[in-house]
């Protein structure tokens, strides 16, 4: 019998994911055995460009899809944040499991909250969106680039002095670094990206086993929450090289997202809310959508 194979990059976190995923499988899989496949990406490679300076879509996840489209593994496994939203017709995002931690975490040796820090201290990150919402909030902070897994990045925090750095929150604590999180950052004004926090598996459309066996890790909950995420993202054209944050939640069968797209510098930042039919997402991340461009989110994705 042929094992159930599982692309994922080699990052410690990817790693975890992976290996997450698989323990979740083994018993549904069962007798296949399940297996990681490591798949290098262009981000991977690339350590030291800015991830808009690589055009930012897919940089991540290209090469696992691919190795999906020619054979090499059955079921893709992605940071969702990671995923673009312009489909690729061969494939098929079949389930996302329950969601882990949505927040952006501050990370500081120096200060214990974000608002202590002082005029122009220096801050690491290497998101757009992270970096628009500190600079909506404090345009006083330098912000340099910092790429590289969580380890690299917590290291060049201390090795080059940073005031703090941002990071997401569900990746330190699921790699056992919860005691490095200075504070997690109010998602009222540090909104988390699309897709934050949960886990993408991804299948060939025309693979009907493998799809009925991550099928069995779907959150209903959590599928319905990204799929309007993405869907705002997807009907704003918006991916890793614009600033749009989100939250969401499901309530009594009740879906509400908010959603932010803010300019590169910060300086401008158009916010809105939409609820509805948890069992109509995609329709829901359009609305809302509509609704952020007609208060002026499309001036905004101009700058």
């Amino acid at each position: 019998m042929t094992p159930l194979r599982l692309g994922t990059r080699g990052s410690p976190l990817a790693l975890w994911q992976a290996n997450f995923i698989a323990g979740a499988l083994r018993p549904v899989a069962a007798p296949r055995v399940v297996e990681l496949v490591l798949i290098e990406t262009h981000g991977d490679r690339d350590q030291a460009s800015a991830l808009s300076a690589m055009g930012g879509f897919g940089v991540f996840t290209k090469a696992i899809q691919n190795a999906l489209l020619d054979g090499r593994a059955d079921v893709a496994v992605h940071s969702l944040k990671d995923l673009p939203t312009i489909p690729e017709p061969r494939l098929e995002l079949a389930a996302v499991p329950t969601r882990g931690p949505t927040g952006d975490a501050f990370v500081s040796r120096k200060h214990k909250l974000f608002d202590d820090l002082p005029p122009g201290a220096t801050v690491g990150t290497s998101s757009l969106r992270r970096r628009a919402q500190v600079l909506n909030r404090r345009p006083d902070l330098k912000l340099i680039e910092l790429r590289g897994n969580v380890d690299t990045r917590l290291r060049k925090l201390d090795e080059q002095g940073l005031d703090a750095i941002i990071l997401a929150e569900a990746g330190l604590i699921r790699l056992g670094l919860a005691d490095r999180i200075t504070e997690v950052l109010d998602a009222s004004w540090m909104l988390p990206a699309v897709g934050q926090g949960a886990i993408g598996l991804e299948c060939r459309a025309d693979d009907a086993e493998a799809k009925r066996l991550v099928g069995a890790l779907r959150c209903p909950d959590t599928y319905a929450r990204v799929l309007a995420e993405r869907a705002m993202l997807y009907a704003l054209g918006g991916g890793c090289l614009v600033p749009i944050g989100t939250t969401s939640k499901v309530l009594d069968g009740l879906l509400t997202v908010r959603g932010a797209v803010l300019s590169p510098d910060g300086a401008r930042r158009i916010v809105a809310t939409h609820t509805g039919p948890a069992d109509a997402p995609l329709a829901l991340g359009q609305e809302l959508a509509a609704k952020l461009l007609a208060e002026g989110a499309d001036e905004v994705l101009k700058t």
